[in-house]
């Protein structure tokens, strides 16, 4: 069974998803947060799988509470909850480690198919959030020239077949750094998987011949 912590401060919104997520037999909803205090409370007690966060909490501690809840529990992956579909908080999100982001405009499936998703190793974005990345790289913007340098580092590593552990001693940096590059690199790309990076980087003649 996995454990999954809900934090929202909007009652309701916390029950409806609640409802939608243990109708799945494996996933289990241990515990609801209003805040981030609660959550980090939450997280320390449960050490769950996954925690479904919501940006927009009432002590404003959204985002940054991604971090602090790494920091409690290494182990547990983060999927974004948000009314917010813009860049700049999909992008930072996936920067401070979140492994998904769904927007509250979706279809509420969509939820628990990020949460499976993200369980699986993948970095996950609703489907409008993908169509609209999709959308600028149709129009000739090359999303591999947004990463940062780091970032493109750690592509071109994992591209080439190495472990995310492998690239942390490869690049002399921490494995959870790693884990956070590979979930913002993988949002900004579109990509759900390394098998992904791989064609993007054979794509564009990135590896060398023999890898």
């Amino acid at each position: 069974m996995h454990k999954i912590v809900l934090v929202d401060d909007h009652a309701i919104v916390r029950e409806g998803f609640k409802r939608l997520i243990e109708l799945e037999p494996d996933l289990d909803v241990v515990a609801e947060c209003r805040n981030g205090d609660d959550a980090v409370e939450a997280v320390s007690q449960w050490r769950p799988d996954l925690v479904a966060l919501d940006l927009s909490l009432p002590d404003g501690s959204g985002l940054p509470l991604i971090e602090h809840l790494l920091s409690v529990c290494v182990e547990t992956r983060i999927v974004v909850l948000s009314m917010h579909d813009g860049d700049p908080y999909v992008s930072e999100a996936l920067r401070r480690g979140a492994s998904g982001y769904v927007t509250k405009g979706v279809a509420p499936e969509e939820l628990v198919a990020g949460l499976r998703a993200v369980m699986h190793g993948e970095v996950f974005l609703s489907s409008d959030l993908r169509e609209r990345r999709a959308g600028r790289s149709s129009a000739g913007l090359d999303p591999i020239s947004r990463l940062t340098a780091r970032e493109r580092e750690v592509f071109l590593l994992l591209a080439g077949g190495l472990t995310p552990k492998q690239v942390a001693a490869e690049l002399g940096i921490g494995q959870k750094t790693v884990y956070i590059h590979r979930a913002s690199l993988m949002g900004k790309l579109g990509a759900g998987s390394e098998l992904d990076l791989y064609r993007m980087a054979t794509d564009r003649g990135l590896l060398p011949v023999n890898t």
